[in-house]
């Protein structure tokens, strides 16, 4: 089981959303396919932005960035 949950990363992403707006993020595919994207951004080099021991996989180090709003999801619009 994921840990946050995929409710709970939503409602972290669609926290900063004003009354009446359309949320940031709707699905958990959009989660997926943001965790991953920055999974493979920490793979290819760059400097994670939250704490994390030195065997902590990628994917889990992207979730917990997205969970503690360090990374952002931005709308097509």
């Amino acid at each position: 089981m994921l840990h946050p949950s995929y409710s709970d990363l939503m409602k972290v992403v669609n926290s900063e959303v004003e009354q009446g707006e359309a949320p940031v993020v709707n699905s958990r595919y959009s989660i997926v396919m943001a965790t991953s994207k920055r999974a493979r951004q920490i793979i290819s080099g760059e400097e994670a932005l939250v704490y994390c021991v030195n065997n902590t996989k990628p994917l889990s180090v992207a979730v917990e960035e997205l969970n503690q709003g360090k990374i952002k999801i931005l709308s097509d619009d």
